[in-house]
């Protein structure tokens, strides 16, 4: 028997979350399905280790597969091929071996008389509670190959965005790294040579000069004490970063730096209006469309926000007026337009326009974001280096000028 950790709300739209024993993940769904839960995440309660976990980067879907993958299967919807046959001919053409594999899994399962999107939750490592909930609310509605449609669109667009963000940190990631390699570097190579010179004199020095000799003497004497310390304070910080209050704290230092923190905050906005608009576009309530998002939002303070207003809205108040206040999550314009929308009795289309202002507003952050970091970084650099050279040269050259 194994164990596993779900995710679920129930039949009045209560967020339940808890552990199943179950011999393997298909029937802790079935079972799960069978209490009348709408599932929106399970895993397996005991974590694997590093070499048994499959490795993305070599065995792995890319989210272009699945973005591919959803628009052949709209395609194929439109030309009223049944689900099983277009699940087998996916299969049989797709290039990837891994997503081969979940796709055959999946005709399986449809031939058996499984509904799409209980197959697909079979594997959540593909297929996000998001995907899943969309199909489903596809299923109910008979709108499937829209359902696939806006599902390709909303994946191909949150991948653009969350890309062009995360290659925007790489480059200052680098710079930093190269920063810190040539100062470990110089203060055990360069500076002990210098501080022999300056010691050899036997003239008092600076206090500056003091602390850089003696960091320079650990480094070069108890290099493996340094590297067994930054490696436990790694491991320390990220098992704290796993805890809910590390997630917390994380995500308010993001969003508390400047710049950065503007630009995960129309990461975040972006993600919110736009799984909303597809949501509601697709015939899913907004309740259920609030939820969804909440699970797909990636910041645990916005996942917080967003249940709370999900159990608001199920009372009878109106989005914008529960935005409203959290006006330092959601700006004025959003609020504004989630108004006009409830009025116009299209909030779709207005959160479309939300989510593409967003998108446009996180592209022109990473641009700003990257123009100021390059030189930024060059300087702290030079002035790095700079420091550490003339905390040890100055006072040779005073003492090579009394002589």
């Amino acid at each position: 028997m194994a164990v596993f950790k779900y995710k679920a709300v129930d039949a009045q739209n209560n967020n339940k979350e808890g552990i199943i024993d179950a011999a393997n993940m298909e029937l802790a769904i079935s079972g799960l399905q069978r209490r009348g839960l709408t599932l929106l995440e399970i895993n397996p309660a005991d974590k694997k280790s590093l070499f048994d976990m499959e490795l993305t980067i070599f065995s792995g879907v890319k989210i272009k597969d699945i973005v591919v993958m959803s628009r052949q299967i709209t395609t194929l919807f439109e030309a009223q091929i049944s689900a099983l046959r277009a699940f087998r001919l996916l299969a049989s053409e797709a290039e990837n071996p891994v997503l081969r594999k979940h796709l055959t899994e999946i005709a399986d399962d449809l031939q058996s008389g499984t509904t799409i999107s209980a197959a697909l939750s079979k594997h959540p490592k593909l297929f996000s509670p998001f995907y899943i909930s969309m199909v489903k609310a596809g299923e109910e509605s008979g709108r499937l190959d829209e359902v696939f449609a806006f599902l390709a669109d909303y994946l191909d667009k949150t991948y653009e965005v969350t890309s062009k963000a995360k290659n925007a940190l790489i480059y200052p990631a680098f710079i930093i790294m190269t920063f810190f390699g040539v100062m470990i570097l110089m203060l055990t190579t360069v500076i002990p040579k210098l501080a022999a010179v300056l010691l050899e004199s036997g003239q008092e020095v600076p206090v500056y000069t003091k602390i850089v000799i003696g960091l320079s003497t650990f480094l070069s004497k108890f290099f493996w004490l340094f590297g067994i310390m930054l490696i436990v304070a790694v491991v320390v910080m990220y098992k704290y970063f796993q805890t809910e209050s590390g997630k917390t704290a994380l995500s308010k230092a993001k969003v508390s730096l400047p710049y950065v923190g503007t630009l995960y905050k129309y990461l975040y906005l972006s993600r919110i209006a736009d799984s909303l608009s597809t949501t509601l576009r697709s015939g899913i309530r907004l309740v259920r469309g609030i939820e969804i998002s909440a699970s797909v939002v990636g910041d645990p303070n916005y996942e917080r926000i967003l249940k709370e207003i999900s159990q608001e809205v199920l009372s009878g108040r109106n989005l914008s007026e529960l935005m409203r206040q959290y006006e330092d999550k959601f700006p004025g314009i959003m609020i504004a337009m989630v108004k006009i929308g409830e009025e116009s009795g299209d909030m779709g289309h207005m959160l479309d326009v939300m989510a593409k202002f967003y998108r446009r507003e996180v592209s022109g952050a990473v641009d700003t974001l990257v123009s100021m970091i390059e030189p930024l970084m060059i300087v702290m650099l030079a002035v790095g280096v700079g420091f550490l050279l003339a905390s040890v040269l100055v006072p040779i050259y005073n003492i090579s000028g009394g002589v």
